[in-house]
Parts: structure tokens; C-alpha cells; sequence
């Protein structure tokens, strides 16, 4: 590129290396992933949340709990989070009035939705600290390239070297803007599967004491 040419963003990206142009591929892919995450997952934990509040109204409501149960086998929904725990372990209480029994059917299920909900947690976590470390590869490489281009040019100038600089530099752009995003998700995600596994097992220690009632009274 000489300094004449066009240096908007396209341009930078069309002129760059060979090897910057493959980062920065990359690094592309890793955020139009990353946001397909993004949004999956963000709809996901609101339809849990959303599920969770409406079975906990209609659990408190003081309706019978062979009638929830009814409308929790009937649930099919992938949010019904708190509705399949209560299902694991009323279901377990009713073959034979076995507390710990019920606790372990709750456990299990409460285990097997958590790691539901965690999927590809790691792939933003991954997204997030390695994207800059790719695009800052991307940028050395160009640098590189750009000196090794002065050698052939007896006048050595800053608006000769500038351009090989500024699309080297695109690449920790482009490697930022994947990882930012990410980074955020992660932590706001984190944060809200915390706060529902915390109302799943509130849940699951209030429900157990319902059950040790019930038996003592049978």
C-alpha cells in the first residue's frame, strides 16, 4: 500500500497480509459464535427465571402438590427448571415416604440442569481471554511485515510506514471487539445462574421440610 491509498477500515482489511487477513477471520468467527451464544443463552436464563417465578407463585399459592406435580409432567418446557426438581423428588417421596430418597431425586436433576445451564459458559470465558492475545499476533505479524517492506525504500518516511501499522493494528481491533463482549456475558451469566441456583436449592431445603412433615403425620 502506498500512503495515497485509501485507509478507511474495508480498505485496511483488504490490503492487509495474508497471515493478519487469517487472524482476522478468526477472529471474526469467534464473535459471530460468540454472539449466537450471546443470545441463546440470554433467552434461555429468561425463560428459566421467568418459569421459576411462576412455579414458585403457584407452589406458595398452597395448592396441592399431587396437582403441581400433575402440571409439572405435563410441562414440557426446557425452562421448567424448578418444576422438574420438584417432580425428581415428589415423585421419589411417593413410591416409599423416603425423605433422603426424594433429597438425592433432587439433587440429581438439580445437578443435571445446572450443567444445562453452563453449557458454553467456557467457550465465552475462552472467546473473551484469548481473543486480544490472537489479535495482538495479528498485529506483530503485520508490523513485521510493514518494516521488512522499508527495507526496499531508500526514504524511509512516517506516511510509508503508517499504512502497514494501520492495518496491522485492525487486528487487536477486531480482537477486542470479540473479547469485550464476551467478557461481559460471561459475568452477567455467571452472576444470574448463581442467583437461580440459589433459589433452585432455597427451593429443595424448604421442600424437603414440607415432605418430613407430611411423614411425620402419616
Amino acid at each position: 500500500m502506498n500512503p495515497t491509498e485509501d485507509l478507511s477500515f474495508l480498505s485496511l482489511i483488504l490490503n492487509a497480509s495474508l497471515i493478519v487477513q487469517l487472524v482476522m477471520l478468526i477472529l471474526i468467527t469467534m464473535s459471530i459464535a460468540s454472539w449466537t451464544v450471546i443470545f441463546k443463552k440470554g433467552s434461555t436464563l429468561r425463560g428459566v427465571r421467568r418459569d421459576t417465578e411462576r412455579f414458585e407463585r403457584d407452589f406458595w399459592s398452597g395448592g396441592d402438590l399431587n396437582t403441581l406435580l400433575e402440571a409439572a409432567q405435563r410441562n414440557n418446557r426446557s425452562s421448567a427448571v424448578m418444576e422438574r426438581i420438584f417432580a425428581g423428588g415428589m415423585l421419589e417421596f411417593s413410591k416409599a415416604r423416603e425423605i433422603d430418597a426424594a433429597r438425592r431425586a433432587m439433587k440429581a436433576t438439580y445437578q443435571r440442569e445446572m450443567d444445562i445451564l453452563e453449557a458454553n459458559l467456557p467457550f465465552l470465558a475462552s472467546v473473551g481471554s484469548v481473543s486480544p492475545y490472537i489479535g495482538l499476533f495479528g498485529t506483530v505479524w503485520g508490523i513485521m511485515h510493514a518494516f521488512k517492506g522499508l527495507a526496499n525504500v531508500q526514504n524511509a518516511t512516517l506516511a510509508a510506514v503508517a499504512p502497514g501499522i494501520a492495518e496491522a493494528l485492525v487486528a487487536t481491533a477486531i480482537g477486542l471487539f470479540a473479547a469485550i463482549p464476551a467478557v461481559v456475558a460471561y459475568n452477567s451469566n455467571a452472576t444470574e445462574i448463581d442467583r437461580l441456583a440459589i433459589r433452585f436449592e432455597t427451593f429443595m431445603e424448604e421442600f424437603t421440610n414440607i415432605l418430613q412433615r407430611q411423614a411425620a403425620h402419616r
